[in-house]
């Protein structure tokens, strides 16, 4: 692999920074040792995209030539093993919406249109089926269960966050597949860290109604000027032990974005002017 500089949060750092085909990706070791998926999170690096979007945008919806989102997205699937004719996409707006994903849904999103909308998580237990959410700050969600062998994907931005989108996975896994949260194996992948995120008080009010106040040291303290620094990391780490999934089974990458502006997009960061990181899971 090439040499790639980049920083890893202090604390747990549960991701490997791999390349396959001149495309690098993040990968969960023990999301791989379940043996029934196929996964990743891309980096800006591998692609074709230029200017802001440089190089491997995964938006359509940006500003980017549609062709040149087309290759970074072939080129990912020959990187990490999978075809994108079997992509379904999010349609993300900060909801804690979620769709249970069939047959029907192959290709949307990337061969046909999406028919849905407000969808920030998916979930699904076909076999080759892609799972697809988008990201350039906020908290990528993996869900596995290598029991009854289906897969959940979400996006957690402050306000899904807030609502528990990690939970609400969880449980939408067990009501349509029969999972049990100890089964799971679950990760939060490189996103924004506290050290870089500053909200106002009134996010932290939204905070501290959802959070047992017992959590509050770990999830926030105050700055001057009455600003605020979150921690999206542990905060979906809680989600998911409410849950019931095990703390032994929840992997954190430990990559901020906005810390890694030359290897991730960071909305943040760049003050909007980027592309978008992307998450893929796919039930072998």
């Amino acid at each position: 692999m090439r040499q790639i500089n980049w920083k890893k949060a202090e604390g747990r750092s549960e991701a490997e920074l791999r390349e396959q085909a001149g495309v690098p990706f993040f990968v969960f070791p023990s999301i791989e040792k379940t043996g029934c998926v196929v996964h990743g999170f891309s980096t800006r690096l591998g692609g074709v995209s230029e200017g802001i979007f440089s190089s491997m945008n995964v938006s359509f919806t940006r500003g980017d030539r549609e062709e040149a989102v087309r290759e970074n997205y072939r080129r990912l699937g020959a990187a990490m093993g999978f075809s994108c004719e079997n992509l379904v996409c999010t349609d993300q707006t900060h909801t804690v919406n979620l769709r249970v994903v069939t047959e029907e849904d192959r290709g949307k999103g990337f061969v046909r249109p999406k028919d849905y909308t407000d969808i920030d998580g998916l979930v699904t237990d076909v076999p080759g089926l892609v799972l697809a959410a988008f990201y350039a700050d906020c908290v990528p969600l993996y869900l596995v269960d290598p029991v009854r062998r289906c897969i959940g994907l979400s996006h957690a931005g402050w306000r899904g966050t807030v609502g528990k989108i990690g939970k609400k996975t969880v449980e939408l896994m067990r009501e349509q597949y029969g999972s049990r949260p100890e089964d799971l194996v679950a990760a939060i992948g490189p996103s924004i860290c506290q050290s870089c995120y500053e909200v106002s008080k009134d996010v932290i009010e939204k905070f501290q109604e959802a959070f047992d106040e017992r959590f509050w040291p770990e999830l926030f303290y105050e700055k001057d000027g009455g600003k605020y620094q979150l921690n999206l990391w542990r905060a979906n780490e809680l989600s998911f032990l409410e849950a019931g999934v095990r703390a032994e089974r929840i992997a954190a990458a430990g990559v901020c974005t906005c810390c890694n502006p030359g290897l991730l997009f960071s909305h943040r960061a760049s003050r909007g002017r980027r592309g978008n990181l992307g998450a893929f899971l796919m039930l072998k």
